[in-house]
């Protein structure tokens, strides 16, 4: 098996979660006779170094440094605002990028990067981990199988534990485009078939502040496929009981939960009934640790040419265009179409 060196681009919260996990994948292909390199920066320097020497890795101070090291593939996980350069930067090396979602602020945003990463015939694979949970993954097949019929209503469902940090949601897009557009991401994938229209609502009955920087801490949206397929998408920053990701499937000869196991953050009222057994995830990382890596694993996979981008950046922006009319229909009080596709 052929050695591969990464590079990695940001080591807050979720770039720390990728770097472990790649630490973790060089102990498995070692195993198997090869290796895995990691190469990272950060513009915080003394934090970056440290986690570098926690993982064995290497350390570089920029950007440029760094893609110029002869990596084979390149991690973003920087925030939102530094995707656009940092995509560019990886497909003008002829690097094979993954990049968390979003691919840029808003679709208008994104589009030129589109345009950029086919103009130089970049890969591009975008993070919507749910895509690689086995939850997920079962539901898809039963679908695809036949197994469900004809879909009458899909609800899904993503709710925090609690709110993030007031300056995150000042710059973070909204609710929708937060945390909800992985549910827009998983209703196409799942179904094969476009959101074609949008309409949301939303309240703040937690901190004023969340108010304050324009967001809301609970939104519900109806969403329509192209199919006829009708869904609902709910998203809350205040779930006590437990970080909260479902998706019901109701079908015309069969359902299915994803996310109901002995974690699921809910109790049952029924008398006698002790299931689920707890206790619930607390944070996204624990409910999808088994899908990022499965997520990093597809992005290796891709690098060495062995498998198709399980998630092109032009899936990524038809959620992000799903997500931005949830957050207009939520400002208008309209339905609304989602637009650049």
């Amino acid at each position: 098996m052929a050695d591969l060196t990464l590079g990695l681009v940001g080591v807050g919260r979720i770039g720390v979660m990728h770097a472990r996990t790649i630490a973790a994948l060089r102990q498995d292909l070692r195993q198997r006779g090869g290796d895995l390199q990691l190469v990272l920066t950060d513009v915080a320097a003394e934090h970056g170094q440290a986690v570098a020497t926690e993982l064995g890795a290497e350390f570089v101070g920029s950007v440029p440094e760094l893609v110029g090291r002869g990596i084979d593939g390149l991690v973003v996980a920087t925030g939102t605002g530094t995707h656009p350069e940092l995509i560019r930067a990886g497909v003008e090396a002829g690097i094979p990028v993954f990049c968390e979602k979003p691919v840029a602020a808003d679709v208008a945003t994104s589009l030129p990067v589109l345009e950029h990463i086919r103009r130089h015939g970049g890969e591009v694979m975008i993070g919507h981990q749910r895509r690689f949970d086995r939850g997920y993954l079962e539901a898809k097949r039963a679908y695809a199988a036949g197994e469900l019929g004809w879909i009458h209503a899909m609800r899904a469902v993503t709710c925090d534990m609690s709110p993030p940090s007031i300056d995150f949601l000042r710059t973070s897009g909204g609710l929708f485009r937060d945390c909800s557009v992985h549910d827009f991401d998983i209703l196409r994938w799942l179904t094969d078939s476009d959101i074609v229209e949008v309409y949301a609502r939303g309240s703040n009955r937690g901190d004023p502040a969340i108010g304050a920087v324009g967001d809301v801490d609970s939104a519900l949206a109806l969403v329509t496929l192209a199919d006829g397929t009708l869904a609902s998408v709910s998203a809350s920053r205040y779930n006590g009981a437990g970080h909260d990701v479902r998706l019901e499937i109701q079908g015309s000869q069969g359902s299915l939960l994803v996310g109901l196991d002995h974690a699921t953050a809910l109790r049952s009222a029924e008398p006698g009934v002790v299931f689920p057994a707890g206790p619930p995830h607390r944070t996204f990382a624990e409910r999808f640790a088994a899908a990022y890596r499965a997520e990093l694993v597809a992005f290796t996979e891709l690098v060495r040419g062995e498998r198709a981008n399980p998630c092109t950046p032009e899936d990524a922006v038809a959620a992000a265009a799903a997500a931005d009319a949830a957050q207009e229909s939520l400002a208008t009080g309209r339905p609304v179409r989602p637009g650049g596709r």
